[in-house]
């Protein structure tokens, strides 16, 4: 096992989702609560991560953000940020790329909530914020947890992006799924092996206790 890239791994699984959360809970929720014109649009750009290949998606941030783009020049001169072949670009890529990870749990959560219990709940007296944390919160934790854990694990996983990013700088920017790939390259297929088995079980236990909540709110709702 490739415990440097583990450890990287799975700082940018937690980074990805500390940043992601917060941003999918609003988003989700809008999306669940509001139509407006145009909204197909925002709901295809949101799930569009999980058609695009990821080299696709990294191509694009490298001509947007690399030093030798306008925009990627201006942030490295301007506020001396960069975001290619370091963590603070890995992070950036995740996160575009596990947006319907994260979103799409959450706006499903948030819909199947009658929308008469959030106006009772403020006829009652509750704020907003009120209705928000002990009313809704509490009904749509399940849909929270099954998008943390498929973002975590997907990001465990996640190869084109980060390769395209980080490209594969050794305690840097060399992630779990890119030390597997270094290890068949090395005709290493014992330690690929051993990655590759550990990848397969944590993702299998994952979607598994995905479908275990999903199938408990299933059965609560119709008891």
């Amino acid at each position: 096992m490739d415990w440097n890239a583990f450890s990287l791994s799975i700082q940018l699984a937690l980074g990805t989702i500390a940043v992601l959360l917060p941003l999918a809970l609003c988003l989700g929720r809008w999306l669940a609560n509001t139509s407006f014109k145009g909204r197909v649009w925002l709901e295809a750009a949101v799930v569009l991560p999980l058609v695009l290949p990821p080299t696709v998606m990294g191509y694009y941030l490298l001509t947007l953000l690399g030093t030798g783009a306008p925009l990627g020049s201006w942030l490295q001169n301007t506020l001396g940020l960069t975001f290619t072949f370091n963590f603070s670009g890995l992070l950036l890529a995740s996160v575009l790329f596990n947006i319907p990870f994260m979103v799409q749990p959450i706006q499903r959560a948030f819909e199947n909530i009658p929308y008469n219990l959030s106006e009772a709940a403020q006829v009652c007296g509750l704020s907003r914020w009120q209705t928000f944390t002990k009313v809704e919160l509490p009904l749509v934790w399940p849909g929270l947890l099954s998008a943390v854990v498929l973002t975590f694990v997907h990001t465990l996983g996640e190869f084109g992006v980060v390769l395209m990013m980080g490209g594969n700088i050794p305690g840097e920017t060399r992630t779990l799924a890119i030390s597997i790939y270094d290890k068949v390259q090395g005709f290493d297929l014992q330690g690929a092996h051993v990655m590759s088995l550990f990848l397969l079980l944590v993702s299998m236990l994952a979607v598994a206790f995905t479908f275990m909540l999903g199938g408990r709110a299933s059965r609560r709702r119709f008891q």
